[in-house]
Formats: C-alpha cells, sequence, structure tokens
C-alpha cells in the first residue's frame, strides 16, 4: 500500500511510555483512526489509514484516510469540499489506534458523505428492544446527489 515508513516498533516500554510514534499498523497494513471535533469533543467518523495516509495527515495537516471499498487514499473533502484541517493527532497506550482533532470546515462543514456532520447520526432507539430500531439523532446538512458527481 505505501512505500513510507515509520520507526520501527522497539519495546513494550518505549512504545508505551516513550515519545517516539511508533504506530502499529495491522497486517493489512492499516491503522484504526477515530476522528473528532477539536472545539466540541463530538465524534466525526471512524476510518483507517495506512502509512502514506498518515505521513501525508501529517506533512499537510489536512486529514487523508485509506478508503478500503475503494482501495485507495483520500483526502477528506476532495470532493465535498468539507476539509478536516488536523488540530492534533494522539495515539492510544500501545500506539494501534489513531485519534485525530479536527476543525472541520467547508460549506456543510459536515464530515459524513450522507451529509450529516457526523458519521454517528443514528442510535439504538431503546436498549431493550430486540428489534434494535435506528433513531436519527441529527438533520441532513447536504444532498449527497448534489455534492458528489460520478466519474
Amino acid at each position: 500500500m505505501s512505500s513510507f515508513v515509520f520507526p520501527a516498533r522497539t519495546n513494550t516500554a518505549e512504545i508505551e511510555l516513550g515519545t517516539t510514534l511508533q504506530p502499529k499498523f495491522g497486517p493489512d497494513g492499516l491503522i484504526p483512526c477515530i476522528t473528532q471535533d477539536i472545539r466540541t469533543g463530538e465524534v466525526l467518523m471512524f476510518a483507517f489509514m495506512n502509512a502514506e495516509s498518515l505521513a501525508l495527515t501529517l506533512k499537510t495537516r489536512k486529514a487523508s484516510y485509506w478508503s478500503r471499498s475503494r482501495n485507495k487514499l483520500w483526502v477528506k473533502g476532495e470532493e465535498s469540499g468539507n476539509v478536516q484541517e488536523v488540530r492534533e493527532v494522539r495515539t492510544d497506550c500501545d500506539q494501534d489506534v489513531l485519534l485525530i482533532k479536527v476543525e472541520q470546515t467547508g460549506a456543510a462543514n459536515a464530515s459524513c458523505h450522507n451529509g450529516y456532520k457526523s458519521c454517528f447520526y443514528r442510535k439504538v432507539a431503546d436498549l431493550g428492544d430486540p428489534g434494535l430500531k435506528l433513531q436519527f439523532t441529527a438533520e441532513r446538512l447536504f444532498d449527497p446527489a448534489t455534492v458528489y458527481k460520478k466519474k
């Protein structure tokens, strides 16, 4: 997927308590990434990064991800104009998950390709109901059919 190389992972103490980013990419070359609004703390989306998209994110400060469905790198907002300006990149204790804090910009100020601010725009309506009905928790900010043109 990528030729970019991050520092080799060393020992547990350095990985968990050290000061060098040593991301643990999975066997597929990917690392999970949670994206959060820097001002509100709202979780905007979840995606994967590979070494190339993480390096591009760090270099440009624009959130870039690896699309598993399209099998390609994508810069958030390249089609919609709803760009994620990266303000912080965090990693968990064993460096196998990333958390990026962004300022969401663009006309619709939306992260989700379905037109919502967050990809998490529904919840299970009743946790005790075996029907698993979903309830919308947000309003759609844009119509995807008018934003994403098929190429």
